[in-house]
């Protein structure tokens, strides 16, 4: 491919995968400016209009989907013998880009991301943290990660966590001014700090009753968006009560700066957190270097191993048996596309 073409063909599949010249030009580092001069030279070369553009989005032409429907597979090839290459490396290297929702980058990453790098000097980890369900595909991540119940049936998964455990919790000052419930129902007379994803739809707070998985509508003067260390600040400020993952507060809970309450039997359990990635793309050195880093890691620490597999349910369908007891979890409110938080 001749002069700049290549660079050139890349930045109008990076624009029309994500669908903004923004979003694109953070992806390629480049400037957004810098991003539609090239889309305008191409079009000009090519005397067609490959995309088009208005205030509000981004959208390929007819002409621009067909040279789409060309390009990916060229570039896949060029990315697969580009990695083709790294066989030949003393050590994997790199650009590995994730996104993950920010239990894991807190639980899973980031206590081993300095040991891997430093065992793997030569790969980039570039990391987006953020709890909605985000096309990694179109996004061009190598890899993501999910709750199991979350992940697309065509995508292989590892899993990189056992399953999770929620509890309730309040600090000491809390529960001396406004006591303790006994059960989830009592949980209405207090103030719950409820928990809001960026697309709008809260945290469930689910609880085991008499063998079946349960929501309460719980209400409560704060509302964080996106960002559980906001909901452990308001719990150990005194504010109210929190319903968190354990991993979040299990430290805070023993050295007794806050206090678990309702009884264990009544907190549910939701599937744990899989890296997952396409089943068609050849994954790269580097990232076989990550999943084997992470399945040695939670090995060490005593988890149970889990060969990678696909997941068997349908594409791009979230399962709607978010907590599970005994029973399936049909009393449970749909939650759609955002529950990984």
């Amino acid at each position: 491919m001749r002069g700049t073409q290549f660079a050139d063909l890349n930045v109008f599949v990076a624009v029309a995968d994500q669908a903004s010249f923004t979003k694109a030009a953070r992806l390629l580092g480049l400037s957004t400016a810098t991003l539609s001069q090239t889309i305008r030279a191409l079009e000009g070369r090519l005397g067609v209009r490959l995309l088009n553009r208005t205030t509000r989005s981004v959208a390929p032409t007819d002409a621009g989907e067909r040279l789409l429907t060309q390009l990916r597979p060229l570039l896949d090839g060029f990315d697969a013998a580009i990695e083709s290459v790294n066989a030949f490396r003393e050590k994997p290297a790199g650009h590995l880009r994730l996104v993950m929702p920010p239990p894991v980058a807190k639980f899973v990453l980031a206590p081993v991301l300095a040991r891997f790098l430093e065992r793997y000097p030569e790969i980039i980890i570039e990391t987006t943290v953020e709890s909605g369900l985000t096309d990694i595909v179109a996004g061009r991540y190598d890899a993501g990660f999910r709750r199991g119940n979350l992940v697309a049936r065509d995508m292989i998964a590892t899993r990189v966590t056992n399953d999770m455990h929620y509890l309730v919790v309040a600090s000491p000052d809390y529960v001396a001014r406004r006591g303790s419930p006994q059960t989830p129902a009592d949980l209405c007379a207090h103030n719950c700090i409820r928990y809001r994803l960026p697309g709008g739809v809260f945290i469930p707070w689910v609880f085991v009753v008499d063998g079946k998985t349960v929501e309460f509508d719980v209400e409560g003067s704060v509302i964080v968006i996106n960002d559980p260390e906001l909901v452990i600040s308001a719990a150990l400020e005194g504010i109210g009560v929190a319903y968190l993952y354990e991993e979040y507060v299990a430290s805070l809970v023993a050295d007794g700066r806050l206090i678990s309450l309702l009884d264990k039997s009544a907190l549910p359990v939701t599937d744990g957190f899989f890296l997952f990635y396409p089943s068609r793309r050849q994954n790269s050195a580097a990232l076989r270097a990550l999943i084997e880093f992470l399945r040695s890691a939670r090995h060490s620490k005593g988890q149970r191993s889990t060969a990678t597999r696909v997941l068997e349910h349908g594409p791009e369908e979230p399962v709607l048996d978010l907590i599970r007891s005994g029973n399936k979890s049909s009393e449970i409110s749909e939650i759609k596309s955002h529950a990984q938080a």
